[in-house]
């Protein structure tokens, strides 16, 4: 596998895949041209879905296939993906993209503890997944194939949202501008996650085709002064605009929206207090989504000028 999290070779299995939506998802990653090796729902061996063969369980998928998987796409219901996400890291697949919504944060601390522990990464839950523009798709990312090719042209910023529906948005403005997206990722908009913007970022400073970074966020939690910090530490090469989402919550304390993770806590964790941290660490904030785009040139340009 390349430096990024897919490319034209990632293979992938869809777990709860005779569900209606894994149904749909599968349909939008198989015409994008992502390649879904099989499904797995217990007692279901023997169909197909679009073609896809299923089977009972992701050990006995991996002896059909004769080879383990790159990924998985866990769509199974909350109270039993944690056990479907332990097959799929105990059977040796290194990226897993959960979507299920509403996952007990018990359930979802033991699934990153083991991903942790046996080098697999997970991506969500509660996320849309991965989309490498013209190449792959991960989860239901950009909508039916035909509406994520007009979302998401290939080109050379790496996106990183919160937000599924917001990273789509990001990702159409910036292809619309002529610049295109080299990896997008809907991250989850739980209060654990599998994988923050500072975990994913060596990946995109890694990757080739990335030559700048657009993340969406929100007010609470701590990944902004996580990526704060690793910017800093790390003297990325990476020039990062975010959009900061909430801003109207400071004047609303104790209140969250949305997301299960944009609860503020104190006050590290406010809008003006983010949005001053990521500026200390030369990142730019942006006021509005339709003026990313300009300001990853006008941040491109300097970096070029060097």
């Amino acid at each position: 596998m390349s430096n990024m999290l897919i490319d034209e070779s990632t293979t992938f299995i869809v777990q709860g895949i005779t569900g209606r939506e894994a149904v749909n998802l599968t349909r939008e990653c198989l015409d994008y041209g992502s390649k879904i090796v099989g499904g797995v729902t217990p007692g279901r061996l023997g169909r197909d879905v679009h073609g896809v063969p299923v089977y009972d369980s992701v050990a006995q998928l991996v002896e059909a296939v004769g080879s383990v998987p790159d990924g998985s796409v866990v769509t199974v219901p909350p109270a039993f993906t944690r056990d479907a996400v332990f097959e799929a890291i105990e059977a040796g697949i290194k990226l897993i993209v959960i979507v299920t919504e509403r996952i007990p944060r018990y359930d979802v601390a033991q699934m990153v503890e083991l991903a942790r522990l046996r080098g697999a990464r997970i991506i969500g839950p509660n996320c849309l997944g991965i989309i490498r523009p013209g190449v792959a798709k991960m989860g239901g990312i950009g909508g039916p194939a035909k509406d994520a090719a007009k979302a998401y042209k290939p080109g050379i910023v790496g996106v990183m949202s919160r937000s599924g529906g917001m990273t789509t948005e990001i990702s159409s403005t910036l292809s619309a501008a002529g610049l295109g997206v080299s990896t997008a990722v809907s991250i989850g908009g739980d209060a654990i996650i599998g994988s923050s913007y500072a975990e994913l970022m060596p990946l995109f400073e890694a990757d080739e085709q990335t030559q700048a970074i657009v993340i969406y966020t929100e007010p609470g939690g701590r990944m902004e002064a996580e990526l704060a910090r690793w910017v800093s530490e790390n003297d990325s090469r990476l020039p990062i605009v975010a959009f900061m989402a909430g801003r109207f919550m400071d004047a609303m304390p104790g209140m969250s929206f949305g997301h299960a993770g944009t609860i503020v806590e104190g006050k590290a964790d406010t809008a003006s207090e983010k949005i001053a941290r990521l500026q200390e660490a030369g990142i730019t904030v942006a006021e509005e989504i339709a003026e990313i785009p300009e300001l990853v040139k006008a941040k491109l340009g300097k970096e070029v000028a060097v």
